[in-house]
């Protein structure tokens, strides 16, 4: 579901109600003191009663009754279930619980992105522990083989059931989004992340991973555009549905005559799709944005610095704070392409910044040059980048939170572009109020000058944030487009029926005359007013109210799988097939619970 930011906690929690569909969905009914929902099945309350809460619940412990399909055996169940008849699944033998742990296991060490081999390691570890604290049951581990085979071939497993979750709720979608990540690899092949993000009939958004390219193997953008479409295909998404394109920023994706999204758009024009909605700002905003403000090559500088630092002040302790922060984020080994990305990052270059007198001492002392040191202009120009790439710090963060509304994501880049605005005005008047980095530098470098004039030039950083206000521009231009769609279902009871288009206006007239939906909108979250509303009575509104959840509102599942491959960039580094590959990513990323019992008993839905 979307929350809208404008809700309180307290608003958005009193609205999660028990819904009745939900007791033959997910076999729950309403709790008898009216909070949360009771399982038929289990007799556990599900405190939680927000949908995702209790499908979880179902799909975790009780996916067993996912054969009872039929609209008159679902009632039946549940009515025996009512009666406390409680059709039990067959008990799993000793064999499956081993199974069923290491298939477990083979999922905890794909999420650490740890080897095949490393399954080994965990069996003598267990083994160890058992002999010590549990000598009588060191047999019971006797059935779980974790050997590099086998665990490999329980990840596929679990990706092929995940997988195919996926594709039986995607022939529910009603409308859905691509995110296409072409600069999430670190590791020795370049590959291509398709991401989806699908709305149902009641308006509940799914984001997962749908497929990985490899872009040696489709190296132009037609066989791209394939693969792309093969994908769909599998997956049975039509393009008829398709809504939204979210794509990074670089020649491959949005080049004008040959990126891969004219040929989406151009594949997508036809009588019965929609107008796809392009924005390419959203996907790693920090890295590619640095390289428009980064004006004289100050990352390749810093990131001399840091790889001394790595292998000659180690022991520092002045550098503790900033090894541990890289640790964290990459381990203690770094590739070039992994080390430039972090520090492009407005938190990490703001740390450098205050460590600068640190590694100047530390540069001297091993005999390195120091030369920049002693440029103002250099010196100007990183206290420069440092503060515009903090302010996209603040913008990419809040990108980051997910499911808040497109609208709610459109608000952010639009309050950015007013404070570009309100910073080149003050760079052209040298108010270096939001420049704090710069402002430290110059008052240094005052001491050493006597003429201000010589010390700041404006100009030449009034263009660098020309620069980025155009690149926004562009970047989400077609949100623009649909600005006033946006405002229209962030606030329907506030949008002027004059100003919304013609073939909503009666619709949206009618809802605001209806005081029962102003109540429910009062006290629900947008999603679930959305979700609540009649498709019979409002079916333009509730059809735009699908296409805009379908819209991608932050770059969080983008930054969960650049996360995981930063942090394990040498195990994936391995020679891995592109299905071992897929199948990591879709562990590492998905919000579906594998059904384990259908894994154990060898039971794998039917793919499209």
């Amino acid at each position: 579901m979307w929350m809208t930011p404008k809700r309180s906690k307290m608003e958005i929690d009193e609205s999660r109600g028990f819904r009745a569909e939900w007791t033959q969905r997910y076999l729950v009914v309403e709790a008898p003191e009216g909070e949360g929902a009771l399982c038929l099945v289990c007799r556990r309350l599900v405190v939680a009663t927000g949908e995702p809460d209790v499908r979880h619940h179902y799909e975790a412990e009780h996916d067993y009754y996912e054969r009872y399909v039929a609209e008159g055996e679902r009632a039946a169940l549940v009515e025996r279930l009512r009666q406390g008849d409680l059709p039990e699944a067959a008990p799993l033998t000793p064999e499956e619980r081993a199974a069923r742990a290491g298939l477990g296991l083979a999922r905890l060490l794909a999420l650490k992105g740890c080897g095949w081999g490393e399954g080994d390691f965990v069996h003598r570890c267990m083994e160890v522990m058992l002999r010590d604290v549990l000598p009588d049951h060191v047999s019971v581990l006797d059935g779980i083989d974790l050997s590099p085979e086998i665990t490999r071939q329980r990840v596929l497993d679990i990706n092929q059931n995940l997988r195919s979750q996926l594709f039986n709720r995607a022939k529910d979608f009603k409308a859905y989004s691509l995110a296409l990540d072409d600069q999430a690899f670190v590791a020795y092949e370049n590959y291509l992340l398709v991401f989806v993000r699908g709305v149902g009939h009641d308006l509940e958004v799914q984001e997962e991973l749908l497929t990985i390219i490899n872009l040696t193997h489709h190296f132009s953008v037609g066989a791209l555009m394939a693969a792309i479409l093969e994908a769909l295909q599998t997956a049975g998404l039509s393009l008829q549905r398709m809504v939204g394109l979210t794509t990074t920023h670089t020649l491959r994706m949005i080049g004008e005559n040959s990126g891969l999204v004219s040929y989406m758009r151009e594949k997508a024009v036809s009588p019965n799709c929609w107008n796809v909605i392009h924005y390419s700002g959203f996907l790693h905003l920090e890295l590619l944005s640095s390289y428009d403000v980064d004006v004289n090559q100050i990352v390749n500088a810093i990131s001399e610095w840091i790889v001394l630092i790595k292998t000659r002040g180690v022991r520092r302790p002045e550098f503790q704070a900033l090894l541990t922060e890289s640790e964290s984020e990459h381990g203690e080994r770094v590739n070039g392409r992994c080390l430039n990305n972090w520090l492009r990052k407005g938190k990490t270059l703001k740390l450098i910044f205050s460590l600068r007198k640190e590694i100047r001492t530390f540069l001297v002392s091993i005999g390195a040059t120091t030369v920049h040191f002693t440029d103002k202009e250099w010196l100007c120009d990183f206290g420069f980048l440092v503060d515009i790439m903090d302010h996209l710090r603040e913008l990419s963060e809040l990108l980051r939170v997910s499911k808040v509304f497109a609208a709610a994501a459109f608000d952010h880049i639009c309050t950015f572009e007013v404070k570009l605005n309100l910073l080149q005005r003050h760079i052209e008047e040298k108010n270096l109020t939001h420049f704090a980095a710069l402002s430290q530098v110059v008052d240094e470098l005052k001491g050493h000058i006597q003429d201000d004039e010589k010390i700041l030039d404006p100009g030449r950083y009034r263009v660098v944030i020309c620069r980025l206000q155009k690149e926004f521009e562009r970047h989400f231009k077609d949100l623009k487009f649909i600005k006033k769609d946006l405002e229209l279902f962030a606030n329907p009871f506030s949008f002027k029926p004059e100003y919304a288009p013609i073939s909503v206006r009666v619709e949206l007239t009618k809802l605001q005359a209806n005081s029962n939906l102003w109540n429910e909108y009062r006290t629900k979250d947008l999603g679930q007013f959305y979700a609540g509303l009649s498709a019979e009575s409002y079916p333009i509104i509730k059809g735009v109210a699908c296409k805009v959840a379908s819209l991608f509102d932050s770059s969080k599942i983008c930054e969960k799988a650049f996360s995981y491959l930063t942090r394990n960039q040498h195990t994936l580094s391995q020679p891995l097939t592109d299905e071992h590959l897929h199948a990591l990513f879709r562990i590492a990323t998905t919000e579906i619970e594998p059904h384990w019992d259908d894994l154990v008993r060898g039971r794998n839905e039917s793919n499209p």
